[in-house]
């Protein structure tokens, strides 16, 4: 492809949107351009690299067995009522109507509508197992778009579902559909990690992973284990803890601590909660310094509706609380912190100095909570706390159970090692959905002896445009992003220092001829620009092989700049001849 004929607008300076070091390479490379708040545009570069991961994506579905079908987008909302996920989806589900006032949603995803396809067309075990996938546009009305084509409204992905007929035969699509991810992560040069994961909105009745990118500007925490290899998303993570989980706690710290108390610790244990003034004293940090202690010593209370029910949650002052984990707890399907509009009329309930006692409301209380001592508390008083407040003695454990996240410092869950905390981007999901859907939506088969049964489920959802995003932040470098061969726009950049240079022109075009017979894909530097501005572009391009032709084209020698050299410390361009540049190509564009 000549330079010249191609719509490639770089940037010497990055647009004031971009927040993220391949968000930022890819807008000044020019291969991608924003029309709304994430919504974008595939310029011609971007295209090819979109569609050289594609291209990776489909040749291991096709490898796993996998049939590539494609569904529509608008989806009718009585599609979605059936399985129960309209209204459960929330906000982010983009909702419509047409012009007789039929209610469609924009597919985030596309369960409902493969499960209804499943319906009509098998009804016998003969038609089973088979697994159906699709290379498409999503949408999703994020709240908060960010970091480019990490997190939009409209994203492309490919979306892959398996029926079977019982367990076993899910569990064998599920393990290849997991090698399969593995393979596309590889190929794509990506640096990743599989975790055990939460189902979320997708739901299902069995196992679950993410496969994460490691990348800083990832907003998924990883937790790992060094030692063992355990690792999961911070919403699924375990950890060990002292705090033990009963369902009689506050009988068993009741009694543990008449057993170790005597006599003159009578007194002291029938002695209420301290009262102590804290004006505007609001926040955990605030208490903190107020008090002099750290938030280890402290209890935060935090109100939710729970299907809109207003409960209380406890955790220790220096752990986030698990929403996911209380919403299980909870069992309930829909989860939020309790705003003012709850509060209204409440007057019991004051934000900022919540506390557990005489606190009348539903409580699920952290494990690390009920075990301990003693703690500071609001005190469900304007400008009021409690100090020496005892968790089973001054107040009730109801129901005590695990609802906070891991932290720095928790022990691993399955080998006693400390935990490792880093960053990472979300980029493919894997479910066992079991009956869920094909029971709430009626889809069934005739089993071998006749009877009636609901088709065992999977889903396999891998971000294609995250998947692109993803590899320009882990090969972002300081001139631009290093694309990995397979998935470069093109392998070799050719470029004149001078194309109007006769010399030059002539074995740019041999050479050029030469790689494209060869099988290569070539982007060629035909433009009348100053050598300056060339280099300049070709690093924001960030091709794998750059071939410079100048002053020494009549002795057949050229300059070669590739990633290979600069991991070898290279970073300048090496004069060799035509030859040995050849064969270099060769080797690089083959090893990667």
């Amino acid at each position: 492809m000549r330079q010249s004929e191609m719509l490639v607008p770089t940037l010497r300076e990055a647009p004031a949107e971009a927040d993220a070091a391949g968000h930022r390479w890819l807008l000044r490379s020019g291969m991608i351009r924003q029309l709304a708040a994430g919504i974008y545009s595939y310029l011609p570069l971007g295209r090819r690299v979109l569609l050289n991961v594609e291209r990776i994506v489909r040749e291991e579905m096709d490898r796993a067995g996998c049939q590539e079908v494609l569904l529509p987008i608008m989806q009718p909302a009585e599609l979605w009522e059936e399985s129960g996920r309209y209204n459960q989806y929330g906000p982010e589900l983009m909702r419509l109507q047409d012009r007789h006032e039929r209610e469609f949603a924009l597919g985030p995803t596309h369960e409902e509508v493969v499960t209804a396809l499943a319906r009509d067309e098998v009804n016998s075990y003969r038609k089973l197992p088979f697994t159906l996938y699709q290379i498409g546009t999503k949408f999703r009305d994020e709240r908060r778009p960010r970091f480019g084509l990490l997190r939009g409204r409209e994203f492309i992905m490919k979306d892959a579902y398996s029926f079977a007929s019982d367990w076993e035969e899910l569990d064998h699509t599920y393990q290849a559909m997991n090698k399969a991810y593995s393979r596309i992560l590889e190929r794509c040069g990506l640096e990743y990690i599989r975790v055990e994961a939460d189902a979320g909105t997708i739901g299902g009745q069995g196992e679950t992973h993410e496969f994460m990118a490691l990348a800083d500007v990832g907003e998924d925490t990883i937790v790992s284990c060094k030692d063992c290899g355990y690792a999961a998303n911070l919403e699924k993570a375990g950890y060990q803890t002292t705090a033990v989980v009963t369902q009689d706690t506050e009988q068993q710290v009741s009694k543990d601590v008449s057993e170790s108390v005597n006599e003159s610790q009578i007194s002291a244990l029938e002695q209420s909660p301290v009262p102590i003034h804290t004006p505007a004293i609001r926040s955990i940090a605030e208490l903190s310094s107020f008090m002099g202690q750290g938030p280890e010593h402290m209890i935060k209370t935090l109100l939710y509706q729970a299907d809109g029910q207003l409960v209380a949650a406890l955790v220790r002052g220096d752990h986030e609380l698990n929403d996911i984990a209380l919403k299980q707890v909870l069992g309930v399907e829909e989860l939020i912190l309790a705003d003012e509009e709850a509060l209204a009329g409440r007057s019991d309930l004051v934000v900022g100095f919540l506390g557990p006692i005489d606190l009348h409301l539903p409580m699920v209380v952290d494990a690390d909570v009920a075990a301990m001592e003693s703690a500071i508390t609001g005190a469900n008083e304007v400008d009021m706390h409690y100090s020496d407040v005892r968790p089973g003695i001054d107040f009730a454990l109801e129901k005590v159970e695990r609802i906070r996240f891991a932290a720095e410092g928790d022990s691993c869950p399955a080998c006693g090692a400390k935990l490792v905390f880093t960053k990472g981007i979300e980029v493919g999901h894997i479910f066992k959905l079991g009956t869920k859907y094909s029971d709430a939506m009626g889809a069934s088969f005739l089993d071998r002896n006749g009877r009636q049964c609901a088709p065992v489920m999977g889903c396999y959802g891998i971000g294609v445009s995250r998947l692109m995003a993803a590899i320009a932040e882990q090969y972002a470098g300081d001139d631009g992003i290093r694309w990995p061969a397979a998935v470069a726009p093109y392998q070799i950049h050719l470029i004149p220092v001078s194309w109007k240079d006769e010399q030059q022109r002539q074995l740019v075009l041999e050479l050029e001829q030469q790689l494209l017979d060869a099988g290569y894909t070539v982007l060629t530097d035909d433009r009348d620009e100053r050598p300056g501005v060339k280099f300049k572009d070709a690093e924001l391009i960030g091709l794998p092989v750059q071939i410079v032709v100048g002053r020494d084209a009549a002795e057949q020698r050229v300059e070669l700049c590739s990633h290979a050299l600069a991991d070898k410390g290279e970073t300048k361009r090496i004069s060799m001849s035509v030859e040995e540049a050849l064969n270099h190509a060769k080797e690089v564009l083959q090893l990667r």
